[in-house]
């Protein structure tokens, strides 16, 4: 495999009641900064802040909402801020879902 093709961090995490992460790589915990807003902060820094995330969430296993997603911001070497939408009549509002997962890769 060549450098850059694995994750460098991963996480899935519980973004309802109080944060938990159910499984994880290179992830240290999980700040919650609000409701849908949450930071992910890496065990080991990034090398540079030029990564690339991707990532989905969900309220339950068993279905997508279609107003469920996220969004990545704030990139910097041990962490990035992620935001989650769910509800489909505040679509721009964010809200906490149950299932939220992201994945980090960099060189």
């Amino acid at each position: 495999t060549e450098i850059g093709q694995l994750a460098k961090a991963w996480v899935n995490f519980n973004g309802t009641g109080t944060v938990a992460i159910r499984d994880d790589f290179n992830v240290s915990s999980i700040t919650d900064n609000g409701t849908g807003d949450y930071t992910i902060n890496f065990s080991t820094a990034m090398p540079n802040a030029n990564y690339c995330a991707a990532g989905n969430a969900s309220q339950d296993v068993s279905s997508v909402g279609f107003f469920d997603s996220l969004c990545f911001f704030s990139y910097a070497t041990g962490s990035i801020r992620v935001e989650t939408f769910g509800d489909p009549d505040n679509p721009n509002t964010e809200t906490d879902l149950n299932i939220v997962c992201g994945a980090i890769f960099s060189s």
